[in-house]
């Protein structure tokens, strides 16, 4: 029997899976409020207390942050999570920790065809590593190394990257997001522009300086988003073609999202394939699929024709973490 996780700072998702020969079958799912307890290990000890009968051999857990010599601190949580504290807490033999994006990648494996949405078909059947990028609250990356035999999930904290504009409008984003942060002179990383509250910062940017010719702020919109998840409403408005201003700040945010999967694609050199993650894709599909997202990943100079020829997928399941913790549980550890 397997405990398998997947972290985040709103919500945390555990699942017990029974494992086989090649298989994997879910006996039991629970989502729970992360910020309503102290502790992870609460989480799980709630969580198990519904199962007294079961007796777990193995978990693994997928957690935001970076995992160092089996302890990781939480982003956008106070908690210290260890896999020595783990397995004395909860009584199971082993436990592994994995950072997020190595979990979701590797559940990325496992997902079927109707699970992935295809943005470029690119060559397939290379075998070889894969990237994952994945916006959402933050912007995770990762990489799924090839190893001549299967593929090994790699972290990274690549999303808090340097942001790199490639044009006079992204030169002048980038003043703004430096202005608003207060780093004028120093860092501001790719998380800021590839996230949740980075399209809403996107959308500021091109409200307050008129940098869309004669497009003015929707009061309509204006007083939803007061209203409500300012991102949400941008994605919305977006995909419904109904507000030029939102529909602008989404397709600069498709273009930044595909020049930077081009670029981790490169870092990685992931010809099996690169699939984007997160909350976020999923919603903005339309958009991604207008072609603004393809024409920033490709255009990486002498590397195009490569570019060219990998997969792109979006994945649409977003239970992807926790099935890759699951997997990784029963097929490593």
């Amino acid at each position: 029997m397997i405990l398998a996780g997947d972290v985040g700072g709103t919500k945390t998702v555990l699942g017990l899976y029974e494992s086989g020969v090649g298989t994997l079958d879910k006996v039991r799912e629970q989502t729970f409020p992360s910020g309503a307890f102290a502790s992870f290990d609460a989480i799980c000890l709630e969580f198990l207390s519904r199962s007294p009968d079961i007796q777990v051999r193995k978990a693994c857990f997928g957690l935001p942050g970076a995992v160092v010599d089996g302890v990781v601190k939480t982003t956008n949580l106070p908690w210290i999570i260890s896999e020595a504290g783990l397995q004395a807490t909860l009584r199971v033999p082993r436990v592994k920790l994995l950072n997020d994006l190595q979990a979701a990648g590797y559940g990325m494996l496992h997902l079927g065809a109707s699970e992935l949405s295809v943005l470029n078909p690119g060559k397939s059947g290379r075998r070889g590593n894969y990237a994952v990028i994945a916006a959402g609250t933050g912007l995770g990356e990762g990489m799924l190394a090839w190893t001549g035999e299967r593929h090994l999930p790699i972290a990274s904290e690549g999303g808090h990257s340097t942001f790199s504009p490639q044009s006079n409008l992204e030169i002048e984003l980038r003043r703004f997001l430096a202005r608003r942060i207060g780093a004028e002179e120093s860092h501001v990383s790719w998380e800021r522009v590839l996230c949740g509250p980075g399209l809403a910062n996107i959308y500021d940017f091109l409200k307050l300086t008129k940098a869309v010719p004669s497009v003015e702020e929707n009061p309509d919109v204006a007083a939803k988003m007061k209203a409500g998840d300012r991102s949400a409403v941008i994605g919305v408005e977006a995909v419904n073609g109904t507000d030029r201003l939102c529909d602008a700040a989404a397709d600069l945010f498709a273009s930044l999202y595909g020049a930077e999967a081009g670029n981790v694609a490169l870092k990685f050199l992931s010809v099996g394939g690169v699939f984007v993650g997160g909350g976020i894709a999923p919603k903005l599909l339309p958009i991604l699929q207008r072609g603004a997202f393809m024409k920033s990943f490709v255009s990486k100079g002498r590397f195009e024709e490569l570019l060219r020829s990998i997969p792109v997928h979006v994945a649409l399941n977003d239970k992807a973490p926790l099935i890759g913790a699951a997997w990784y549980a029963a097929d490593s550890i």
